[in-house]
């Protein structure tokens, strides 16, 4: 089984041995795919997937790293946001972002703060009860913002009478 990719114009895309990398205004993917069924390679514009084995295995792999080479040519164009919400009814939370670091201060009235840490390429604003996560790697993003959501884990409390966390209200898509 063979896909080809188109790359456009304004994108560029490199292997550097196992590694993938696709760059666009700025913002740069990189993603290994190592595989000993599927191979990648870029030429004359675009990236072909090739099965080196036949088999549904190898078919499978092939679609899958056509799934993840088309996120990263999507992100780096148009980039990826997730939205959250802040909600609290007992103890009014803070949050706020501090260098690399999410930082949650007084959720349901905990002394000690909870941190989740920001890896890089990935921006994180907050805004009064809003929490805006953006980046051109989906995963990064995606990941970041379910590390916010169960930061506000609450335990073995009633979660019908303790709402309070933060919450992902609208996620994937591009930006």
């Amino acid at each position: 089984m063979k896909e080809i990719i188109e790359i456009p114009e304004e994108v560029n895309a490199k292997m550097d041995g196992f590694n993938l990398e696709i760059e666009s205004g700025g913002d740069k993917v990189v993603k290994k795919f190592n595989s000993d069924r599927v191979e990648v390679t870029v030429s004359d514009g675009s990236i072909k997937v090739e099965s080196i084995k036949n088999g549904k295995k190898s078919n499978a792999v092939v679609g899958t790293y056509r799934s993840h080479i088309k996120n990263m040519l999507e992100g780096v164009q148009e980039g990826y946001t997730y939205k959250l919400k802040t909600v609290y009814a007992h103890f009014p939370m803070n949050v706020k972002v501090s260098g690399n670091k999410v930082v949650i201060q007084n959720f349901i009235g905990e002394r000690a703060p909870r941190n989740v840490k920001i890896p890089e390429g990935v921006s994180v604003n907050v805004d009064d009860d809003e929490v805006t996560v953006e980046g051109a790697d989906k995963e990064k993003v995606s990941q970041t913002a379910a590390n916010i959501e169960q930061e506000c884990h609450k335990g073995s409390r009633d979660p019908r009478v303790f709402q309070d966390g933060i919450y992902v209200v609208k996620n994937g898509g591009a930006s």
